[in-house]
C-alpha cells in the first residue's frame, strides 16, 4: 500500500498540507520516494509536564512539532530518522496508559496515546517503516540510544546524593548520559558523547568516572573527557520543548489516520485527503494524557 502511494497526487497533497502547517518554522519534506503513512496527536512526556505534539510518519522519517492551532499550524519542527528509532512498551499503570518509549541516537522520551487500540496501530505502523527501512538499505540498527530523562516532577530530591533538595535555587539538572535527575553538586563535570552530539555535555559525576574509565579501543577517551568544563557545566534545559504552549493551543485529541492501512479503501483515502488539506475537524475527544510513566518513564523533550 505504502508503495503504491509513492507518486499518487494524494501523497503529493498530504505533503504539501503538511509543509504549509509548519510554514517557516519548518523544512521542505517533499523528496522523492517519501510517502506520509499516518497522522495524529500523542502526548509527549515533556520535563515539566505532558503536552500534546502533532505527530507524522513517513516511510523514512518520524516528524512532531507543536500544536499552535489544531489541523491548522504548528512550530517547532523536529525530524526523526528512522534508521535510528526504536520502540518499546512501557506497562499500564495507575496514573498512565497506552505509553511507549521512542529512541534514537541523539533524542529519546515517552508518547501516551488516548486508547490501547492507537498506541497498537502507532507502534505497527513505526515498527513495519523501520523494518522496511532497514532492509532496503541493508544497514543495522543503531546499538546505542539516548537516554530517556526522568520527568523532574518524579525527583524532589537528587538522585545520586539522595540529599539536595530541590528548590527554586537549588536547581534540577539532567545527566545527558544515563537521564537522571542531579544537582549541581553531582554533576560537575561534562563528557563528549559523540552519538548526540558534537560539543561536551553536561553528565553526572558518577557516569563521567564510569565513561572515563570504559574500554576505549580507538584512543579518544582522553580526548573526551579533556572537553569537559569543571567550572561551569551548563544549563540543564533541553532547548527542544523548553517553551509552554501558546494560549489558544488548545489540547484537543484526533484520531489518527494511516494511508498505508490496507483496510482503507481508494474511496476513504479521497475523503481523508479532501478532510485533510480543507483542515476539517474530525471527531475529537479531550487529550487526557491518559498517558503511563512508568518508573524511569522519563523523557528528554
Amino acid at each position: 500500500m505504502v508503495d503504491r502511494l509513492v507518486n499518487s497526487e494524494l501523497n503529493t497533497r498530504r505533503i504539501a498540507s503538511v509543509e504549509n502547517c509548519f510554514g517557516s518554522s519548518g523544512v521542505p519534506l517533499a523528496i522523492p520516494g517519501r510517502v506520509l503513512v499516518g497522522e495524529g496527536v500523542l502526548t509527549k512526556m515533556c520535563r515539566k509536564r505532558p503536552k500534546s505534539r502533532q505527530f507524522f510518519l513517513f516511510n523514512d522519517i518520524l516528524v512532531y512539532g507543536n500544536i499552535v492551532i489544531g489541523k491548522k499550524k504548528y512550530n517547532k519542527q523536529h525530524i526523526m530518522p528512522l534508521e535510528e528509532v526504536s520502540l518499546d512498551s512501557i506497562p499500564d499503570n495507575q496514573q498512565y496508559r497506552n505509553g511507549w518509549y521512542i529512541r534514537t541516537t541523539t533524542k529519546s522520551f515517552v508518547v501516551y496515546a488516548a486508547t490501547s487500540t492507537e498506541k497498537q496501530e502507532w507502534m505497527a505502523h513505526i515498527n513495519k517503516c523501520v523494518e522496511d527501512l532497514l532492509r532496503k538499505s541493508g544497514k543495522k540498527p543503531p546499538g546505542n540510544h539516548a537516554a530517556v530523562w526522568v520527568p523532574d516532577a518524579e525527583a524532589s530530591v537528587c538522585m545520586h546524593c539522595k540529599k539536595t533538595q530541590f528548590t527554586f535555587v537549588q536547581r534540577r539538572h539532567h545527566c545527558r548520559n544515563c537521564g537522571a535527575v542531579v544537582c549541581a553538586a553531582c554533576s560537575t563535570k561534562k563528557f563528549l558523547l559523540p552519538q548526540q552530539t558534537g560539543k561536551a555535555l553536561r553528565v553526572c559525576d558518577a557516569c563521567y568516572e564510569r565513561l572515563r574509565h570504559a574500554p576505549d579501543p580507538d584512543g579518544t577517551v582522553e580526548q573526551r573527557a579533556s572537553k569537559l568544563n569543571i567550572s561551569g557545566a551548563g544549563d540543564s534545559s533541553n532547548d527542544d520543548d523548553t517553551d509552554e504552549d501558546l494560549p489558544g493551543s488548545a489540547e484537543t485529541h484526533d484520531e489518527p489516520r494511516f494511508y498505508g492501512d490496507n483496510s482503507m479503501s481508494t474511496a476513504d483515502e479521497q475523503t481523508a485527503n479532501s478532510s485533510a488539506i480543507a483542515a476539517t475537524t474530525t471527531t475529537t475527544t479531550p487529550a487526557t494524557a491518559t498517558a503511563s510513566a512508568a518508573a524511569p518513564a522519563s523523557v528528554n523533550c
